[in-house]
Formats: C-alpha cells, structure tokens, sequence
C-alpha cells in the first residue's frame, strides 16, 4: 500500500497536519456561515471526482465506460460520494449508488440520477462490486461510531484487499469508514482504501495507527478551513521530505566533533553483541561527531573490528543510547553503565535493556523526565504500563488496538517522551501533552532483527546535535524508514544495510 501524501491546492511546508474532529468541525461551521448553500460540498466533490478520475485513467486508460459503485450512506459524505459520481457519470462512466443508509442526500442522489446514475438496494452490491473498477466508500463520516454495521459490514468484506492487483481501486470519501476519527482505533469492521480524499485538513485517523494503514494515499482537497484551523494547535504531525530535510542536522564550516555531538551507546552484552555494533552504526552513518561505546569487552572488540572511527571507554558526551542488547541480569556492568546514564541530566535514548530495567524498578521510572527518551514496541509497552499499573496486566493486543493511548499513558506517568515502534511509528511529547508525531515511510521488510539498534543510534544521534526529543525521535523514525526503503528496493534487507544506507538517504533529502 502507498503511503505517500499528496496535497491539493496547497504548499508543502514540511509537515501534514490533522486536527481535531471538534476543530474541524468547528471551522466548518465559520466557512458555512460566510460560504453559500452547497458550495462546500461542491467543492469537495469536484476534488473527489478529480482523483477518481486520475484513478481510473491509470487503471484502465480512461474514464469513459469504466464502472463505478458509490456506497453511499446518510451523512455529507455519502453526499460527497453522490455529487462525485455524478461528475463521473457526465463523463461516461456507469455509475451505480447503494444505498446503505435510511435518507441519503436528496440533491446528490437526484443529479446523479440525471447524469444517467442509477441507485441500488444494499442486496445488489455484492454483484456490483464484483464487476467494478472503482469503489467509493460514503458510507460514514465524522460524526460516526467506529465499526461498521449491516449490511455496511457484509459489503464492505466483499472488497478486494487494498494493494492487491484486482478489479477495483477503493477510494474512501474523507476517511474510511468505520474507524474512529480522532484515535485512529479500528474496534470493529472498516474500509480499507487504496487513497483517501480528505477535505479541508486530514483527519487524525489517517495519520495514526491502526487506522493509517486503512487509508492509503492520502490526497488533500483544499475547501477553505485552512485559515480557521491555523490558529488551532494540530492533534497529530507527520513530517513531510521537506520538513525533514529542513530539520536534519547539517554541520557548518567552523564545526568540529563536539559541535556535531557526540553520542556516548551503552549497548551489547557477550549474548547480544550485534546489538553494540548496530547502533554504533547507526550513530556514525546518522553524522554524530562522534561515537563513545561502552561495553564488555568482546562486544567492544566487535565495534572496534566493524568501527575504527569510535571511541571505546568513557569521556565526553552530549547524549546517551542506552539498553539495545543489554541483559540487565548479566552482571556485565552495563545495567550499572545505563543507571549512570540515565542520571547523567544528558538527553538519553532508553531501549531495549534498558526498559526492562525501568519495567523492574520504579525507583528508576519515578526519576524520568522530557529528556528521557523511551523506544518501546508494543510488547515492551505492554510491560511497562503493567509496571505503571501496579501490577494490572496488560498485554501487547492491548497496546497494538490502542497504541495512541498507550503511549499517552506512559508519557504522562513518566513524564518522559515515548516513541512507539510499529508500522506507523508513534511519538508523544514529554508528559502526554501537545501534537502527536507519527512516521510511516518504512517498508514491511524493515521488522527484522537489529533494526530498533540502528533507529536507537540515529536517534542517539541526533539528540547530541541538539534536536529537542519529539523531533530527533520523529525525523529519526522517518530516516530509518526511508533507508529502509532505498536498501530493500522491495526485496529483503538486513539492520547493517538500513544503517549502511543512511547516508545516501540523508544526502537524498538534502538535495531536495
């Protein structure tokens, strides 16, 4: 599935923003009331049309004879779905309407009927979709409960996998129906789409996880909330090429070493000694200045073999990557080296080992602050909220249906930022409050072994060149993802290649 986002009518700034459903809803209302009847819907139509347009030129060469179903349901996006369809009927495509909710827009569905639509009742769907080239989901839209009901349900189930070679390209009408706006929480049936269309601003949910991966492409239709919605903080950012490029780190002329930062890794064990040489790697090929390891000494040896341009033993540093490999039960030392990092008032990257240790001692959870970075996955999530709970067990399905929630959870019991790895990577700020960050360029190929030490290097990284927590740990999870990309180019890839590529994708950026 593409993830890419596409903007309509606006600039790249560096960064797709979503905001609230009370926000949205809110500028909405400004626009309608300086704005004339239907116009809005008009105009989100027109944008809706044009990209089921661009969609079924490129599957089938035109528009013209193509066979499109709407799903259609009660709200203003099934009205969108409508308006839409009859565009597409004007231009030669067969156009057939489901009707799934009780009272489906009036003049929509009467335009589509002039521009030779037809309408059908929800038992004619299944052998609609069959034959379809394209399907639009209007069935409903903001205001609705998440998880779909029949016969929405049963329809839904009958579309092709998103991605997947088939008849039909699903489009969905501002969000996918069924999932839940503003948490991006998928408790029951939904739509999964090839593209969203999304009017006005993107909704949370096309931003977050587990939704994001139900959206697709992501195209944004300016209808006019813009101006209102600027003065409103965002609910959720994700970083753009652009705005990556422009956040990354670049050393000027009168740099040196320390000016770059210099990231001092506690990591490895005699069990895990990949995990010492990964996320050195993962620091140097990220531009740290300089890379400190402190270890056992036959993972040292490893990073001296692999990495002649660290340093090993302890001195100077700005920032710590603390935990990948650690054993904290080893007697090695390094649960020791890790408490004294975490102590040491410097910008800390908390991984691996070194949740655990937090997940044992709530000494050690109750010293957090925002300068604590914590880089869990949903299993080691799971345990710490158990930890934070006193006790109350919770597991990793729980963290995986709701991981917004849970990384807000542990950020605000914590205090400390949490970066939430997974498919569409989560990070909150320190303590919970403020925009969420999200990433999502990695490919599937990238959950492989290794991996969480080169990103813990990156972000190690660039919190010694001074990048406040929440930025160093999205652009970090971004650039991981993106070398990712460009080692695998789609076929299996290796932790040392992502860290290998990290130069050419730094580079990549900068050029833009």
């Amino acid at each position: 599935m593409s993830t890419r986002a596409g903007r309509r009518g606006e600039v790249d700034d560096g960064w797709l923003r979503a905001w609230s459903v009370a926000d949205v809803r809110a500028a909405e209302d400004l626009l309608l009331a300086r704005t004339p009847s239907g116009a809005l819907m008009q105009r989100a139509a027109a944008g809706l049309a044009a990209v089921c347009a661009g969609e079924l030129r490129a599957r089938r060469g035109r528009v013209t004879g193509s066979r499109v179903v709407l799903l259609v349901g009660a709200g203003n996006n099934g009205g969108d779905a409508l308006w839409a369809g009859a565009r597409l009927a004007r231009r030669g495509a067969r156009v057939d309407a489901v009707r799934l909710g009780g009272a489906v827009h009036e003049q929509g569905l009467a335009a589509l009927l002039a521009a030779g639509g037809r309408q059908a009742e929800p038992d004619d769907g299944a052998a609609l979709l069959a034959g379809a080239d394209l399907v639009v989901d209007g069935i409903v839209g903001l205001g609705a409960s998440p998880g779909l009901r029949e016969p929405a349900a049963g329809l839904v189930a009958a579309l092709p996998p998103a991605g997947m070679p088939g008849p039909a390209v699903v489009v969905a009408v501002d969000l996918p129906s069924g999932v839940d706006p503003d948490t991006g929480e998928t408790p029951g049936p939904h739509v999964v789409a090839d593209v969203t269309v999304t009017f006005g601003a993107p909704k949370p949910c096309l931003l977050l996880p587990p939704a994001g991966r139900a959206a697709g492409r992501i195209e944004l239709v300016d209808i006019g909330l813009m101006p209102s919605l600027a003065q409103q903080p965002p609910a959720v950012e994700q970083p753009t090429a652009a705005g990556v490029a422009a956040a990354w780190p670049v050393p000027g002329p009168e740099a040196d070493k320390y000016r770059r930062g210099v990231v001092g890794v506690v990591a490895g064990s005699p069990a895990y000694t990949g995990a010492a040489v990964l996320a050195v790697g993962g620091a140097l090929h990220a531009g740290a200045g300089m890379v400190r390891y402190v270890g056992p000494e036959h993972p040292a040896e490893q990073v001296r073999l692999h990495w002649p341009e660290a340093v090993v033993g302890s001195g100077r540093v700005q920032a710590w990557t603390l935990g990948s490999g650690v054993d904290p039960d080893a007697g090695d030392g390094q649960a020791d080296a890790v408490r004294a990092g975490l102590a040491s008032g410097l910008p800390c990257v908390v991984d691996a080992g070194a949740l655990a240790l937090l997940a044992s001692d709530a000494g050690l959870r109750g010293a957090l602050a925002g300068h604590h970075v914590l880089t869990p996955h949903a299993g080691e999530l799971a345990r710490l909220l158990t930890a934070v709970r006193g006790g109350s067990e919770v597991d990793r399905a729980e963290v995986e249906a709701r991981p917004l929630a849970a990384a807000r959870e542990l950020a605000g019991a914590t205090g400390a930022t949490v970066l939430l790895k997974g498919a569409t990577t989560v990070v909150v700020p320190a303590g919970g409050g403020g925009p969420v960050r999200t990433a999502r360029q990695a490919p599937a190929w990238l959950a492989t072994a290794g991996a969480g030490d080169v990103l813990a290097g990156i972000l190690g990284a660039l919190l010694a060149a001074g990048l406040v927590p929440a930025d160093a740990a999205v652009l970090a999870a971004d650039v991981h993802g993106r070398a990712a990309t460009r080692a695998s180019e789609g076929g299996p890839i290796l932790a040392s290649d992502v860290a290998a590529a990290l130069p050419a994708t730094v580079a990549a950026l900068l050029a833009l």
